[in-house]
Order: structure tokens, then sequence, then C-alpha cells
């Protein structure tokens, strides 16, 4: 059971993009970092576990790294990587990438310029090569399976390293690509669309979920491509999904303001995966941009609406 606590003010309300919210635990200090988008700024919080200290920063997206103009930020997320954490910030004119705490900007790469006319709105994946530190960073492979805008990209989030697959993209279409990535990223399935956007998609312990424009639910081996489970989760469209890398915990958000937990396994004796079903909140008056758990377990997790400049947090009793 899931109750409400002391929602976390930002300094601007969230715009009404799904998956508009991204969290950083950073469990060593007791903190965490949360950001999401209005406009052409990210608003950045640090806060403490209890939610009473709290320290903001904006980062604002220029075209160009500090060159004038603004251009709409599409999405911001944490990426981490073995040896160091970014925060990347997708915009129109191009992609920004910060230290962790958003202090510092250490690379900046111009998307749809003549030089270099790809980008996600053309359904490209960008492959960057990020060295432990420095800003030496450089695009080393570029992705072209899929022809609409990129929706989502997700690694698997599991402790599993010996999976033969360990990426999944969406784009606009619904068509999912499943990758195994190293020194070249290789195609392992491309699933077909299923009729609608695929607004949002998760990876797990080999598995796959993707949320869509229908309210529903798609669940997916990663090794074969197979559909195994299909939940009609929500009665409008899905906005956000999110797994606790530790738990197998499934936080799915949609626009009938409505969010659900859902437990995902894969049943040892038939190899099948299961979905239980196992807490709902509904958020009345509000429409759902973004959720996420705010820790690997589950246990407190985070949402974001239009219009709306709080984020609403929900903790485990």
């Amino acid at each position: 059971m899931y109750k409400r606590e002391k929602s976390i003010q930002i300094k601007s309300s969230a715009s009404a993009f799904y998956n508009n919210l991204s969290i950083l635990p950073i469990t060593d200090k007791n903190l965490t970092y949360f950001a999401v988008i209005h406009g052409s700024v990210v608003n950045m919080v640090s806060a403490s576990t209890d939610g009473l200290n709290l320290s903001h920063r904006q980062l604002q997206s220029k075209e160009g790294g500090m060159v004038h103009g603004t251009s709409l930020v599409m999405q911001a997320s944490w990426c981490v990587l073995p040896s160091r954490i970014l925060l990347v910030l997708a915009s129109q004119k191009g992609i920004q990438m910060y230290e962790s705490d958003g202090s510092i900007m250490v690379y900046w790469h111009a998307m749809d310029t003549p030089e270099a006319p790809t980008g996600s709105s053309a359904g490209s994946i960008l492959v960057f090569n990020i060295p432990p530190k420095g800003t030496n960073i450089t695009v080393s492979e570029v992705l072209e399976q899929h022809r609409d805008p990129i929706t989502e990209v997700a690694c698997d989030c599991s402790e599993d390293k010996e999976c033969t697959a360990d990426l999944v993209t969406a784009d606009d279409s619904g068509i999912l690509c499943i990758w195994k990535s190293g020194e070249d990223f290789k195609l392992i399935y491309k699933i077909a669309a299923y009729g609608s956007t695929c607004s949002s998609v998760k990876m797990w312990s080999g598995i796959i979920t993707a949320g869509y424009g229908s309210g529903q639910i798609l669940i997916y081996d990663a090794t074969t491509g197979t559909l195994h489970v299909e939940v009609n989760a929500h009665t409008r469209w899905i906005c956000t999904l999110d797994i606790a890398s530790e738990s197998g915990k499934l936080l799915s958000g949609g626009e009938d303001s409505f969010l659900r937990i859902w437990r995902i396994y894969r049943n040892p004796e038939s190899n099948t995966i299961e979905v239980e079903h196992e807490h709902m909140e509904c958020v009345t008056d509000v429409q759902i941009c973004g959720a996420k758990f705010c820790d690997p377990e589950g246990t407190a997790f985070a949402v974001t609406g239009y219009d709306l400049s709080e984020i609403i947090r929900y903790v485990l009793v």
C-alpha cells in the first residue's frame, strides 16, 4: 500500500510530453535528483530523502551550446554509464550533455544541420562514445532501422549481463527494434507496429514492456521477440512506464489519471512471462506526464502532471 507524501515544488510546470520525469537516486548522500521539462527549460531539483531540503537549478536549452537562441527540449534523462553519469537533454536543435548535477555542460551535438542531416525525428539512433572523464565525446555509429520519430530508448536495467539483447528502441508508428550493444550494435529483432504509437518502453531481465496510445501494455521476450502478455492497462493513452530494477515492479501512468503498479516475473516451470496487478492510484484532475520509481526496490515513486508546478510523491507503508 502506497500513501501520498509531501509534494516537491518546482520552479515551473511540466510540459505535456510523455515520459516527462527523470529521477536519479544518490544513495550514498541520501539525495534524489529530479528533472522535469518546461518548454526550453529543464527544472532540476535535488531533494533529501524526507523531501524537506531542496536545491533548485534550471538548465536552458541553447542552440549551439552557448550561442544565443533557444529550442524546445523534447527529453531529459540521466544516463548511468559504467564510469560516469551524465544528464542528457535532447532538443529540437541538438543534444546537450551535462555532469550529473547539471553544473557543467561537457558536450553539444547539433542536429539536422546541412553537415549532419540526421535526427531522432527522422528515426536515426545516434550512438556516442563516452570516455570515463573529460569532453572527448564522439559519435561512433548511427542506427538506421526506424523510419518514424523515436519515442524512447531503453537498456536492460537488470544485473543480468548474459542476455542476448540489452537495448530496445521505439518509434511513433509503434515499431520496436531489439539490439545487442557493443563495438558495433547488432539488430536482434524488429517487432512490427501494433496499430498505435509506442509512447514508452522499458527492458528488464530479458523482458520488454511497451506502452501504447491504445492504453495497452504488451510484454515481449527480448531474446525471441515473442509476445507473451497483453494487458488492457488504461482507458486512455499510456504516457509513461518505469521498472524497479531490483524488484521487477512495473509502474504505468495514463491520460486517464491513473497510476498502476504491476509485478512482472518469469514462471520457472513454463518459462512464460506473467504479470500481476498490485496497486492503483488516481491522481484526480491531473493529466499525467511522467512517473518514475525513486529507488531500485520500488518502495517510492513520483509523478508529474501537465501545468502542475509540483512533483507528487508516494511511499510504500
